[in-house]
């Protein structure tokens, strides 16, 4: 019997909570601000907000924090819930801070009220010095002494539009001298003359992601709000808040977000890569991010297996994305079907195969019990890896060599009896002779082989394009590098093969399958394939030939 899985400290926190009556029921919120596509960082809090209401009862709401329409769209808004569906989640409501735009109005008029906060015209760099430092207390300005009458004339004016863009703000009024800065009369509001992505014009004033955060949570009745460790500064204001406006106590908790090697969790910098065309689009096959994955292969269960081994902590940490691949090799070793792809062609001409096409029927996933099988035509002439015959192979070269045997998967043992070439010297052909009592699953030849290669009939090869990735950053952690982390761009992230040849089973395709091209890595369908071209996307490789490149 195995041992059950101990909780987390946040699977603690709400264990207890429940258990002490504090609530009949628990509520989380994802709450993405659509302005880029999600990361793998992203996929880590959402299956923690929606793995811990699955396992404790209770629901979680999906809500945008949509409040700078400058960076915000609603391609962002279908990509993130495209991302979340695909991740195998359903929130309990859809929601937007924007659908509380009247509501938070309110209560900054509360604040207002209570002499709380007050409109200030320091331009964002006054605003910056009179703060201070960590160590130096901050100064209030003389617009933190207008009367609760004037503030609020100047915050209505404010909404109603007569004033530009940074020509004044709406703060509160808390502690210029509190250790923590987020205390020291932080900006709620402030003027934005730009059009929504969802209220169009209707506002031009909007609120800072901190009076938005929590007081969104209160409306939702949200009982643990989940954030990454960034925002342990911010958790004093967001009581403070709540406290003030004496709405339902939500509560912040925080845990270590994800950081992974070889690549960037910055929406920031994957915007820049995608601007500047570093990569094609926001799903790249390189770019962390969820679309990225899929289309290059990567299954939900293993993201969230991932997501599952890496846990919930406290501290920062650096994570090998050797464990990403692990997890997602393990899922297609399952999974994919097994198909015969030459990369670099050698073509054998079998000189005793009278035939004109003979099919063998060859297993779709040998790890599979319940395994399907498929035909495969053999004929005279056939390619195999030009790699997978020398001329003069050194000792325990289990692969063809004038003189050698091997087995075709599937098919037949066949001998190397001459080698063609050229007028280079260069190696075009190679006869060869099959045993007809060795074929496969009906073998009584009784000669036994060490070596079995993967070969497509020359007839019957299907032409394909396929792309090779490799890690899109040559240096491991990319946030500590030195200079500019676009420098660190590994320049071999990409390799096109354009002329592979495949057997024709690949015709039958879609984009939802899987394949292990025996010996060659995991493969799927790209979405820029067509019926006149098949394109492919390495997943990933067959084992972890970075780390081997590592040690070198």
């Amino acid at each position: 019997m195995s041992e059950e899985k101990s909780l987390n400290f946040l699977e603690e926190i709400i264990e207890k909570d429940l258990a002490e009556g504090k609530y009949q029921s628990i509520t989380t919120r994802f709450p993405p601000e659509p302005n880029g596509y999600l990361h793998i960082g992203h996929a880590k809090s959402i299956c923690l907000n929606f793995g811990l209401t699955q396992k404790f009862g209770g629901k979680t709401n999906l809500r945008f924090d949509d409040t700078n329409p400058v960076t915000e769209e609603t391609e962002y808004v279908d990509s993130i819930k495209e991302d979340i569906q695909w991740l195998g989640f359903n929130w309990a409501n859809e929601l937007y801070a924007s659908d509380y735009f009247d509501t938070l109005y309110e209560f900054a008029v509360t604040l207002i009220n209570k002499n709380l906060a007050y409109v200030d015209d320091s331009t964002s760099e006054e605003i910056a010095q009179q703060k201070g430092t960590p160590t130096t207390p901050g100064i209030r300005n003389k617009f933190s002494e207008r009367t609760v009458e004037e503030n609020l004339k100047l915050f209505i004016e404010m909404r109603e539009g007569k004033y530009a863009d940074g020509e004044k703000v709406l703060r509160a009024k808390i502690d210029m001298s509190s250790p923590n800065m987020h205390m020291r009369d932080p900006i709620i509001y402030r003027i934005k003359h730009a059009a929504h992505h969802r209220t169009g014009n209707k506002w031009c004033i909007y609120p800072m992601y901190d009076f938005a955060h929590g007081q969104s949570d209160s409306i939702e009745n949200i009982t643990h709000s989940i954030c990454t460790l960034e925002f342990i500064p911010h958790r004093e204001l967001y009581n403070w808040l709540i406290q003030q406006l004496e709405i339902f106590p939500s509560k912040q908790y925080e845990f270590a977000r994800l950081n992974m090697t070889y690549t960037v969790m910055s929406k920031r910098k994957l915007l820049q890569l995608v601007n500047e065309k570093h990569v094609i689009a926001w799903d790249d096959p390189r770019m962390p991010t969820i679309s990225g994955m899929r289309r290059r292969g990567y299954g939900a269960t293993a993201l969230r297996d991932f997501c599952d081994k890496i846990g919930v902590a406290k501290r920062e940490n650096l994570i090998d994305i050797g464990l990403l691949e692990f997890c997602v090799r393990e899922e297609l070793n399952k999974t994919a079907l097994r198909r015969m792809v030459v990369f670099n062609p050698l073509k054998i001409t079998i000189t005793n195969f009278g035939k004109e096409v003979e099919w063998v029927s060859i297993e779709d996933n040998p790890e599979d019990e319940n395994t399907t099988h498929r035909k495969v035509p053999f004929s005279k002439e056939i390619y195999i890896e030009q790699e997978d015959f020398l001329e003069n192979p050194p000792k325990k070269f289990f692969r063809l060599f004038p003189g050698g045997k091997v087995r075709l998967k599937g098919a037949y043992i066949i001998e190397c009896n001459e080698v063609v070439k050229d007028i280079n010297g260069n190696i075009i052909e190679l006869k060869c002779s099959y045993i007809p009592e060795s074929k496969s699953g009906n073998d009584t030849s009784g000669i036994h082989v060490k070596g079995t290669l993967h070969w497509v009939s020359v007839a019957h090869a299907v032409h394909a394009e396929v792309k090779l990735y490799d890690r899109l950053f040559h240096v491991e952690n990319v946030a500590e590098a030195e200079g500019d982390f676009k420098e660190h761009i590994n320049p071999n992230s990409l390799q096109v093969l354009d002329k592979v040849y495949a057997e024709p089973a690949l015709l039958d395709t879609n984009s939802n399958n899987r394949y292990q091209f025996l010996r060659k890595g995991y493969f799927c369908l790209d979405k820029d394939s067509s019926s006149e071209k098949l394109v492919f996307n390495r997943t990933v490789t067959l084992k972890d030939t970075w780390a081997k490149e590592v040690k070198k």
